[in-house]
């Protein structure tokens, strides 16, 4: 069964809520307004009874009220829903006074007689056909003292046609009220979820050739603004990394290419025509040379992949930079010498990361200094702590590098002289796979240059918790 759109839901919620609120007022006004006719006929007796009261009081005995009735008539005269009775509390057979009907069964009204007190009390009674009665009873002393019984009766015969008219208006009313709320609602549901139209329609234009649409925050609620700029950040952030890895693959076809062709055509010149073992050997050598290249490329690649993982974050330790710098000088130390320079390592700082990768970044910035230093100099690595970063800068004289290719060195396969770097061996991912690094470690990798003077590359950590790691290393050290 398919089910029900978000649409219909929610306006099937909303028609019933307001439905049943409808019902709810209805008979909520339904009962306040008996209760108010109810009160209003209790309120009209009471001051009838009040001028009766007053009338009874004219009266010397009881024998006068059957004989002077004129007096209490006159009460409620002109008041055809309005009955009088009196009792002599004494005599209940023969009332000895009476207009109209009174209550409907003669057997309530003897009870209500029986019944009365010098508080007023009220009883409710129906006659045969339906007719409702409230009746109003007190016991009244006249002037020598006695007292006699008074019934007021009233008859509700507008109050209950009142109700009766209200009743069936409501239930003419109710239903073309109930479809106007549900109308509403469902008019009220679709312009509220006419965003996610919106939504559906860029979902459906978006593919990996065209990431350009953008969903539009004009007018869109609160709560789905916040949504359209998540999803606005991330396709601008599929569109960076699939042009990137357009880029990347673009390059790494070209990086592939080079050697390749060169394995394939020193094989077809040779296969061309009969050859010395010496020369065989000479060109299994030159394709070997090919072939590290090629292995050094897939390498770096696949330790870029690596350290782009999160979970390159699970093994991070205090680390010393100072002890990484002078292990990674030592493993350099023979080439250095061979080119009659020098390295310094300067200051001690510790900083949180995976040991490894952080040599790796050092070794990358070591090996392309001693690859542009002139023999003679000196190659420094220097640390320094701040209050809020630490750094580990790697500088050396030389021919420098010029201000327009600075922004791209950290790039990957990009290289400021393409023809020397490959013949000295590079696959133009060091410094690529430095940033990386430095990315996976929350830091960034900085460079400066100046042609014909100092080049300076420097790894730039986060200084949290410096301390804690310092005590730490010093006495593992």
């Amino acid at each position: 069964m398919k089910p029900a759109s978000l649409s219909l839901r929610l306006g099937l919620t909303v028609s019933i809520l307001g439905a049943l609120l409808v019902v709810f007022l209805a008979i909520l006004a339904y009962f306040a307004l008996t209760h108010e006719l109810n009160a209003l006929s209790r309120d009209s007796l009471q001051k009838k009874m009040e001028q009766v009261e007053h009338s009874l009081s004219l009266y010397a005995d009881v024998g006068e009220i059957s004989a002077k009735p004129h007096i209490l008539l006159d009460q409620v005269m002109g008041h055809d829903n309005l009955t009088l009775t009196i009792y002599d509390q004494h005599k209940l057979r023969t009332p000895l006074l009476k207009s109209g009907s009174g209550m409907a069964d003669p057997r309530l009204e003897l009870k209500a007689v029986r019944a009365s007190s010098e508080q007023l009390l009220y009883t409710s009674s129906t006659d045969a056909e339906g007719a409702k009665f409230l009746t109003a009873s007190r016991l009244i002393a006249i002037k020598n003292g006695n007292r006699v019984a008074v019934l007021l009766s009233t008859d509700n015969a507008h109050d209950q046609a009142l109700l009766s008219a209200y009743l069936r208006s409501t239930l003419i009313a109710l239903p073309l009220l109930l479809i106007f709320i549900g109308l509403s609602a469902w008019g009220a549901v679709q312009r509220g979820l006419a965003p996610l139209r919106e939504f559906r329609k860029v979902a459906a234009r978006v593919t990996t050739q065209d990431l350009d649409h953008r969903l539009s925050m004009v007018n869109m609620p609160q709560e789905l603004s916040e949504l359209a700029r998540g999803i606005n950040f991330m396709l601008d952030r599929l569109d960076s990394g699939v042009q990137q890895l357009s880029q990347f693959s673009d390059d790494l076809a070209h990086e592939l290419r080079s050697p390749i062709n060169n394995l394939m055509g020193k094989a077809q010149v040779t296969l061309s025509r009969e050859r010395t073992p010496d020369e065989y050997k000479d060109v299994l050598v030159s394709c070997i040379e090919e072939l590290e290249r090629v292995a050094r490329i897939v390498s770096d690649m696949l330790f870029l992949a690596q350290v782009s993982q999160p979970m390159a974050l699970a093994s991070f330790e205090p680390v010393a930079l100072e002890v990484e710098a002078l292990k990674v000088a030592e493993l350099f130390s023979l080439s250095a010498q061979d080119k009659h320079i020098s390295l310094n390592v300067q200051g001690s700082a510790s900083v949180r990361g995976d040991r490894l990768m952080i040599q790796r970044a050092i070794s990358n910035l070591l090996s392309n200094a001693l690859r542009h230093c002139p023999a003679g100099h000196a190659v420094s690595l220097v640390i320094e702590r701040s209050a809020t970063q630490i750094s580990l800068r790697v500088s050396n004289p030389g021919p420098g590098i010029e201000a327009e290719h600075l922004p791209h060195l950290f790039d990957r396969f990009y290289r400021v002289d393409s023809s020397r770097s490959r013949t000295q061996g590079s696959t133009g991912l060091g410094l690529a796979i430095v940033r990386s690094i430095m990315s996976l470690h929350q830091g960034e990798a900085q460079v400066a240059s100046v042609p014909g003077g100092i080049t300076a590359f420097t790894l730039v950590f986060p200084g949290y918790e410096q301390a804690d790691f310092c005590a730490q290393n010093s006495r593992s050290l």
